[in-house]
């Protein structure tokens, strides 16, 4: 079954959140990138807040290919009480010899690594992000002005990414400015969970508040499709 994601940035998000069900917190700071970070003191207030309710995960920032900057952040955010630590990688730059570097972090720590479908995403490279140790991947975008992940790659491209991470034994996830009626589309395809920000918040705007009946909502929608899937499987 297909789990709902929510980024959220402060306690009060946290909160809403948990209560409204959804299944993995992330911790993010919408502000300052596709995958702005935290700081170090957030994320462990809001780990701890969490107490093991739902698992967390938190972003390391929109990092440069460096292996060092990498593996000091990965460490750092690990060290803040999460269940996994997300690291995006914005092009095939460098690539290698970050993947080398955090080979070595990937028993340590749970490592899910971020590809941007906007950013001509190395998706054939996934199978390189598993034999590095990597727990999870996922689909993003970079832009969140210019359309979602539907309108920027093509639904058998992320039915033949969530297969092959599947295929790897990853934990793997779909995101990138997703809307509730994005939710019927891309839960035939079975990704371990669908991310969401933008959709949860007042007048659909990321950095704004996260509204309650707009949580509702979107949990709603995956109650109803996980509900019609199996009418179909039946």
């Amino acid at each position: 079954m297909t789990k709902m994601l929510a980024s959220v940035v402060d306690e009060r998000e946290l909160e809403l959140a948990i209560d409204a069900g959804v299944d993995i917190i992330d911790l993010k700071n919408p502000r300052t990138g596709a995958l702005g970070a935290l700081s170090l003191a957030q994320i462990h207030n809001l780990a701890a807040r969490c107490a093991g309710r739902c698992p967390v995960s938190a972003t390391v920032g929109d990092l440069p290919a460096e292996p060092l900057q990498l593996t000091t952040a990965i460490r750092e955010t690990a060290g803040s009480g999460v269940d996994y630590i997300k690291v995006g990688f914005f092009s095939d730059d460098n690539l290698t010899a970050c993947l080398r570097a955090i080979a070595g972090l990937g028993e340590e720590y749970a490592v899910v690594a971020v590809l941007f479908a906007d950013l001509d995403p190395p998706l054939a490279r996934v199978g390189e992000f598993a034999a590095a140790g990597f727990r999870g991947i996922m689909l993003d975008t970079a832009g969140k002005g210019g359309g979602g992940l539907l309108q920027r790659i093509e639904l058998t491209r992320l039915e033949d990414f969530v297969a092959e991470a599947r295929a790897l034994g990853m934990l793997n996830g779909l995101a990138g400015s997703l809307q509730r009626e994005d939710i019927p589309r891309l839960i035939p395809l079975a990704p371990d969970y669908l991310g969401f920000r933008g959709a949860l918040c007042e007048r659909s705007e990321r950095i704004a508040r996260i509204a309650p009946h707009r949580l509702l909502e979107v949990r709603e929608a995956f109650t109803l499709s996980d509900g019609q899937a199996g009418q179909t499987v039946a």
